[in-house]
C-alpha cells in the first residue's frame, strides 16, 4: 500500500529521479523545495526548510486538491525523505553551506518527531568519510568502506552531513522512530553514462568517490526500501551500487590507489570500494542499472 511522504528537495540531482519512482510505487508525494519539480501528481510547495514555522506549516497541509474533497481534514503523512541541501562545497560560502544543511534538518526532523511522523529518511553523503573534499591525498580508516568506518570531516559540507546524522540519532533517542539517514554516493543521471569511458581513461579522477557510484533510480529503490522496512530505529546506510565504475579488480583499486590503508574481506571481486554490502543484507537491495548495461 502507497504511503503518504513528505519530500524536501524532490527537484535537485537525485530528486528528480526518486520522486518518479516512488509515484510509480503507489506512494503520494508532496514535493518541498525552492524550486518546483513539475512533476505530474505531485505537489511543489515553496519552502525554506531553515524557517521552522514554514516546515511546521507544510508537513501540517493538504497534499493536493483534491484532498478537500473528502471534507476529513488533513490526513497524517507516513513518512518524510529529506533530500534538500547545499549540494557540496563552492557553491555557497562555507558557512552558509553549514547553516543550511544543519538548520533544515535539525528542523524537519523536529517536525516529523513532534507530529507524529514514525519514520525520517536523511541524506548524509560519502564526504562524511573525509576523503572526497579533502586537501591532497588522504586515506579512509579502512577499505572497503563501510559504515563503521570512521567519520573524518575535513570540510563545511561534509560537516553538516555528520551534524545531521548526529541530529537523527539525537531525535531518534529521545523519539525511539526510525531514522535511517544515507550516506549517498556520486549520483549518476541515466543521461551519465557516457561519462565512463572517462573513468576508464582516467582512474585517478574516481578516487576521491571511492571508484563508486549511484545510478539515481536505483537511489529511488533504495529509498522505498527504506519506506517498507520498519523497526530498525536509527541506521546509517551506504547508498551505492554494488560494483565499482571501473572493471579493474577491487583488491587492485584499493592497493595501487590507497596503499598503507587496511583492508577487510571483500563480498566479490568487483565490489565497490564504498561497500553497500549493509543495504544488500538488511534491506535486499538488488541492482537494477549497473553500469556496463550503458557502457
Amino acid at each position: 500500500m502507497g504511503k503518504r511522504i513528505l519530500f524536501t528537495g524532490g527537484s535537485g540531482k537525485a530528486g528528480r529521479h526518486v520522486i518518479p519512482y516512488l509515484v510509480a510505487k503507489g506512494h503520494k508525494l508532496v514535493n518541498l523545495d525552492l524550486h518546483p519539480l513539475g512533476y505530474e501528481g505531485v505537489l511543489d510547495l515553496k519552502t525554506d526548510l531553515c524557517d521552522s514555522g514554514q516546515v511546521f506549516n507544510a508537513f501540517t497541509g493538504y497534499a493536493g486538491f483534491e484532498e478537500l474533497e473528502t471534507g476529513n481534514g488533513v490526513e497524517p503523512y507516513d513518512a518524510v525523505v529529506h533530500f534538500a541541501a547545499v549540494a557540496r562545497i563552492l557553491l555557497a560560502p562555507d558557512n552558509e553551506v553549514f547553516r543550511i544543511n544543519t538548520q533544515s534538518t535539525y528542523n524537519v526532523i523536529e517536525a516529523a518527531v513532534k507530529l507524529g511522523i514514525k519514520k525520517v529518511i536523511i541524506a548524509s553523503s560519502e564526504t562524511t568519510y573525509g576523503v572526497c573534499f579533502a586537501d591532497g591525498t588522504v586515506n579512509p580508516s579502512g577499505i572497503p568502506v563501510r559504515e563503521d568506518c570512521l567519520t573524518n570531516p575535513p570540510d563545511s559540507y561534509a560537516l553538516s552531513k555528520v551534524v545531521g546524522e548526529q541530529t537523527a540519532r539525537s531525535f531518534h533517542r529521545r523519539s525511539g522512530i526510525d531514522i535511517y539517514a544515507l550516506r549517498i554516493g556520486n549520483v549518476i543521471e541515466p543521461h551519465e553514462y557516457d561519462l565512463f569511458p572517462g573513468f576508464a581513461a582516467n582512474p585517478l579522477s574516481r578516487r576521491r568517490n571511492f571508484f563508486s557510484h549511484i545510478d539515481a533510480r536505483d537511489l529511488g529503490q533504495i529509498v522505498n526500501l527504506c519506506l517498507h522496512k520498519d523497526g530498525l530505529g536509527y541506521q546509517v546506510f551506504n547508498a551505492t551500487n554494488t560494483d565499482n565504475s571501473i572493471d579493474i579488480p577491487a583488491k587492485q583499486l584499493a592497493e595501487q590507489y590507497f596503499p598503507g590503508t587496511p583492508q577487510s574481506e571483500f563480498t566479490h571481486d568487483t565490489e565497490a570500494l564504498l561497500s553497500n554490502r549493509k543495504i544488500r543484507e538488511v534491506l535486499g537491495f538488488v541492482d537494477e542499472h549497473d553500469w556496463r548495461q550503458y557502457v
